[in-house]
């Protein structure tokens, strides 16, 4: 049983090393391809490009890990439950607004003959 496991954890162990490297090559051949004739900017290595594909996960996402994702999720859905019908059609209304819509729009009549 514990031997299944282990060839079960190499197993994506390396599947997730490949998607790493699979990663850094297309991103060095983005930059590669892309940046020196757009920008006249420099080529990069393989180890370069997984240096931007770490940077750019820290920039965009962040330190914190996946305990994170949903929790916004499930609080939105327990306030929405709590609010009674006038609090839900009133926060509808301004989500409207923001959007540029009108919050209950009604269908203009067709002329007839068109």
């Amino acid at each position: 049983m514990n031997n299944r496991r282990l060839v079960r954890r190499l197993k994506i162990a390396a599947i997730g090393i490949a998607a790493v490297a699979v990663f850094g090559l297309v991103v060095m051949g983005l930059w590669n391809w892309l940046v020196p004739a757009v920008v006249h900017g420099p080529a990069i290595t393989f180890w370069q490009a997984l240096g931007l594909l770490i940077l750019s996960k820290i920039l965009l996402s962040g330190f914190h890990g996946r305990s994170h994702g949903p929790h916004w999720r499930r609080r939105a859905i327990e306030r929405w439950e709590r609010m009674t019908p006038e609090e839900r059609e009133k926060f509808r209304q301004g989500w409207a607004a923001r959007c540029g819509r009108p919050a209950n729009p009604t269908p203009e009549p067709h002329p007839a003959g068109e």
